[in-house]
């Protein structure tokens, strides 16, 4: 998957649904969704530029608990984060369906791996609620809002203030469990 939009004029996900709130307005969303455990989650498409099958990451000595390592994409070297360490859950192995999503957050690409990836989904801003004070076991200063599908609950990630400190090479300690 490629991302030819550029990235510095993108409005995060969180500023789309603020602002159509305040213009009582729906506006369209076009998310990647993925999987880790049973949460649903989902982040702009705009941010993602490509998904890719796990591969053998570079450990770095002394890098911050939820930095697994890193991988050279096409001559570049990126941080890969793990998720689920990010957000405090059960540590499992990776599987056959696990990916990592490159994503480019405040000027800079890294990569987070989830356990799977479902599908690109266009929905509108109009089912999408605010982010409780606490989803799941996310704080939730990372979450955006929830959209509230047929048969679930899709949980919209705000990628700049989840790797605000990522990006800026600073380490962020992890999420506490409810």
């Amino acid at each position: 998957m490629s991302n030819a939009a550029s990235t510095s004029s993108r409005t995060p996900i969180s500023e789309t649904l603020k602002t159509a709130r305040e213009e009582g307005k729906a506006a369209p969303l076009q998310l990647v969704t993925f999987g880790i455990g049973t949460e649903e989650f989902g982040v702009d498409i705009l941010a993602v530029q490509e998904i890719n099958r796990m591969m053998d990451l570079t450990r770095v000595p002394q890098s911050p608990p939820d930095v697994e390592g890193v991988i050279n994409l096409r001559g570049k070297i990126i941080p890969v984060l793990d998720l689920r360490k990010r957000f405090g859950m059960p540590i499992t192995e990776h599987s056959e369906q696990s990916r990592i999503i490159v994503v480019e957050v405040l000027g800079r690409t890294l990569g987070f791996i989830v356990d799977r990836v479902q599908e690109v989904l266009r929905i509108e801003s109009s089912i999408v609620e605010p982010a409780p004070a606490m989803v799941c076991s996310i704080d939730s200063d990372y979450i955006a809002g929830v959209g509230k599908l047929d048969t679930r609950l899709l949980i919209l990630l705000d990628l700049e203030k989840l790797f605000q400190n990522a990006a800026q090479g600073q380490p962020r300690q992890p999420a506490m469990a409810a």
